[in-house]
């Protein structure tokens, strides 16, 4: 063999080892990150011809064959400290094959204050002990008890003693008691003719004993006998019938394969009817069907996905009439994309423009006052003892004479006179947990 089929060889060996296979599962659940019904080993690129299908690599962690997305934010925590002021946090994660749009860089973590109750618990301290009780027998020994209330002081905020607020001790009346009676357990039942029985047949009857011996009643003083039968029966007719174990019948043939894309199962079943197990018979060991992996090489609809807002059009009229520092509403238009739809996926639900009415003031001279407070933020960072809430007040055009509040619907760069003004912020501590690499 020459040098040149050799080099083809070892090619082919190369490259057929090249190919690595992944676990497929037929479904990811964006919710969870985790994969769901399992597929088997196959080439990636197979499996992620369904983009709702998910995989795992050697590392065993779930990936979903989709494009990028957002999961839904969690519910927010628990509250980090049971009392005072903590903070709660939620979260979301990227699945699929790229990076998610985060254009108002909200992250993967947010966190906000809590408080269950505004005091913690202090515990009380006990009285003194009270006086005995008398013994709780009038023969014999038995037991008395004293008590003491959790009230010097009283606990606060949900707060408690530590300890019990009873106490117990032995007594001894020196009187002897009389012993009563008591019958000691049931015998066995005994044996019947037979271990299983057909329907129809009359059955003897079987037997069991008891003594008065659990104990035995005193003779000074005089205890009491023992109530009832020494002997007990029942007819045999609690026998089980005899029992047939059930055995299977033949595999069926397989079902069709179970997606019209990509990867799949089919199934085969059989039933345990040769014969079927009857009175308390086994049932069939084993498994009542198995499956195996169908493909069909068939690219499957992968749906389209709206791409952000783009900004406003210029603010204008239908007519040419100019608006710009007029104080006159105009019109503007802003559109979308329905991105990524192939394979005869759906479209993207919704409109592909939107309209909103709006003021042209780009470059207009405008006087500036400061707003209202904002909102306060949630805590950042997310742990640590620098993480913070703010909230600010900042200097922003005067549109009183607008007729609005919404600054959303002004138009063009602001010209605003902030002369005399200073932005204001105000900042309030989280008490946020504290960060890994943070010490004790």
């Amino acid at each position: 063999m020459n040098l040149i089929l050799w080099a083809i060889v070892l090619l082919g060996i190369y490259v057929q080892q090249s190919v690595s296979q992944i676990v497929c599962y037929s479904a990811f659940s964006m919710s969870t990150g985790k994969c769901d019904g399992l597929l088997g080993k196959v080439e990636k690129d197979a499996c992620c011809m369904n983009p709702n299908y998910g995989y795992t690599n050697d590392d065993g962690v779930c990936r979903s064959c989709g494009r990028a997305a957002w999961s839904q934010w969690s519910s927010w925590g628990e509250c980090s400290v049971s009392c005072t002021a903590g903070v709660s946090q939620r979260r979301r994660s990227c699945y699929g094959d790229g990076n998610c749009s985060d254009p108002v860089n909200l992250g993967t973590v947010q966190t906000k204050p809590c408080e269950i109750k505004d005091c913690c618990p202090v515990e009380g301290g006990w009285s003194e002990w009270g006086k005995w009780q008398p013994c709780s027998v009038t023969c014999e020994k038995g037991q008395k008890k004293r008590q003491r209330t959790c009230s010097n002081p009283l606990p606060q905020c949900g707060g408690s003693c530590i300890g019990g607020e009873e106490e117990f001790t032995s007594c001894d009346t020196e009187i002897i008691c009389p012993t009563h009676g008591g019958w000691s357990s049931w015998g066995g039942w005994g044996p019947c003719p037979v271990t299983c029985i057909a329907e129809g047949h009359n059955i003897q009857k079987e037997r069991r004993k008891r003594t008065c011996t659990n104990p035995t009643p005193s003779t000074f003083p005089l205890g009491r006998d023992c109530e009832g039968s020494d002997t007990d029966t029942r007819p045999c007719s609690g026998l089980p019938f005899c029992p047939i174990d059930g055995k299977w019948g033949s595999w069926s043939g397989s079902t069709p394969c179970s997606v019209t894309c990509g990867v799949g199962l089919q199934i085969q079943r059989r039933l345990c009817d040769s014969p079927k197990p009857t009175h308390g018979g086994r049932q069939c060991q084993g498994e009542e069907q198995k499956h195996g992996i169908c493909t069909i090489p068939v690219p499957c609809p992968i749906d389209g996905m709206w791409t952000e807002w783009s900004k406003w059009e210029e603010c204008k009229q239908p007519s040419t009439r100019v608006i710009r520092c007029k104080k006159k509403l105009g019109k503007r238009r802003s559109t979308r994309d329905c991105d990524g739809r192939e394979y005869g996926g759906k479209f993207c639900d919704g409109e592909i423009v939107q309209h909103g009415i709006c003021y042209d003031i780009g470059g207009c001279p405008m006087k500036g006052v400061l707003s209202e407070w904002s909102e306060w933020s949630y805590c950042k960072p997310n742990c640590g003892t620098d993480s913070a809430q703010t909230r600010e007040k900042t200097c922003v055009p005067d549109i009183s004479e607008y007729g609005t509040e919404d600054l959303t619907i002004f138009s063009g760069k602001l010209d605003v006179n902030c002369t005399g003004l200073e932005n204001k912020t105000e900042r309030r501590p989280c008490n946020a947990p504290k960060c890994k690499d943070e010490g004790d």
